[in-house]
């Protein structure tokens, strides 16, 4: 509305000033001036005005050019910023290094803001330390002694210029991050909100970082828990089994009775060989069970065939094109690899069967792997050699697998199979898997 009012009247004054140059001709000069002085006259009035109206919209556009250029150069600055926040939040994204990301957070700080050192400090307990800074290196003082003040990690003559940010987390305070300087200066606005960005960035990454180590620890955690049940609903109730059995021969032995000694002994063995392979799968299960560059079709169709020669149960594994080219995050191939090792290891021990058949499929937008057998089913089996019977597979069994496919987004369904037998089924969303491999 103002520049509109301000080019009217720059509109208005030319036609203004000649109205009134003529009038004065009409009624004053005429009189006075005979042509053709009264024409000069009023010429050179008209060309003096003229002057004088072309100065002013000279300097008045001149004035307009330079807040314009100005404010164009104030917008390119604010979208380098931007920009540069943008590449500097999608690279602390994908990068799980955090020590990587506080050296990149403190290299763009001291950049995009002008100063000669920045540096990270982070809170431990009353006092602070340097974690990590960028500048000279003569900039940072002390022998790594913890301080009060973030700023007193800096030599005295970096300390003209400081401003800072707080990296916090929730309403507790976690560290700083600074950009100092030899010179004095004042910063602006933009500059502090700037800071207050990669400050919010990088307190981001730390806390990302530490939920990710807790996640670890959950992990390793809860993968202990899981070798704690088998070994107690496995090793333990085989070894309270060889217990029994090797006192019934002992009672059998006593008597004589060595027809049904031998029957016992038998048996015995039979136990034996089976916790042999169940201790077995258990320190296989404590490696890494994808190789790099191996994938999880291969690193399933490599476990079958191990699978099948040490249990006499033929498996066959096949997959589509676009099933076997899916790439998954290491954690996620791991997770399902772990259910397909855990579904075989049930029907080892109580499908009762002779065949095992995984399939993997894709369509896209999900994975689905399945496992089948063909023997009894989910039914309760006799009891066998004195162990009392469970429900076909073991519960704790299955709570491990929906475990696993919770933990990377899938979906698991256990049943019976067509016809006879059981079917394990995995369905994995790829666009989650996807993420977290990039």
């Amino acid at each position: 509305m103002r520049l509109s009012r301000l080019w009217l009247a720059a509109a208005l004054l030319p036609v203004a000033a000649i109205g009134g140059i003529e009038l004065l001709a009409d009624w004053i000069l005429d009189p006075f001036l005979p042509f053709p002085l009264d024409t000069i006259a009023v010429t050179t009035t008209a060309l003096a005005l003229a002057l004088l109206f072309v100065t002013v919209a000279r300097r008045w556009i001149g004035r307009l050019t330079g807040t314009l250029d100005a404010r164009t150069a104030e917008l390119e600055r604010r979208g380098a910023t931007a920009r540069a926040l943008h590449q500097l939040g999608v690279s602390v994204a994908a990068s799980r290094d955090l020590d990587k990301v506080l050296g990149s957070v403190a290299e763009a700080t001291r950049r995009m803001l002008g100063g000669e050192v920045s540096l990270v400090a982070l809170q431990n307990g009353d006092s602070v330390t340097v974690a990590v800074s960028d500048g000279p290196a003569e900039a940072i003082v002390g022998d790594g002694a913890p301080v009060r003040e973030p700023a007193e990690l800096l030599a005295a003559r970096y300390r003209r210029s400081v401003i800072g940010a707080p990296l916090r987390r929730g309403d507790s305070t976690i560290g700083s991050l600074l950009v100092a300087g030899r010179e004095e200066r004042a910063y602006s606005v933009d500059e502090l909100e700037t800071l207050s960005s990669l400050a919010a960035l990088l307190a981001l990454a730390i806390e990302n970082a530490r939920l990710e180590a807790q996640l670890r620890e959950l992990a390793v955690r809860g993968e202990r828990e899981r070798i704690a049940r088998e070994m107690h609903d496995g090793l333990a109730q085989v070894l309270s089994y060889v217990n029994t059995k090797s006192q019934a021969v002992e009672e059998l032995l006593r008597h004589r009775r060595i027809e049904d000694a031998r029957t016992q002994l038998a048996e015995l063995s039979a136990a034996a060989r089976s916790i042999y392979v169940d201790v077995r799968e258990a320190i296989l299960g404590l490696t890494s069970p994808i190789p790099p560059g191996r994938g999880l079709f291969g690193a399933i169709e490599e476990y079958a065939d191990r699978y099948s020669a040490s249990s006499s149960i033929a498996v066959s594994v096949s997959a589509s094109p676009a099933a076997a080219a899916t790439d998954l995050s290491p954690e996620t191939e791991a997770q399902v690899f772990r259910i397909v090792q855990e579904a075989l290891t049930n029907v080892r021990k109580h499908a009762h069967a002779a065949h095992a058949d995984i399939r993997l499929e894709c369509d896209g937008a999900l994975l689905e792997v399945t496992i089948t057998d063909d023997g009894r089913g989910l039914t309760a089996p006799p009891s066998v050699g004195g162990l009392a019977p469970d429900d076909g597979w073991p519960q704790f069994g299955i709570v491990a697998m929906k475990e696993r496919a919770a933990s990377i987004g899938a979906e698991l369904e256990v049943g019976r199979a067509d016809g006879h037998g059981a079917r394990v089924r995995v369905r994995l969303p790829l666009q989650s898997a996807r993420a977290a491999v990039g």
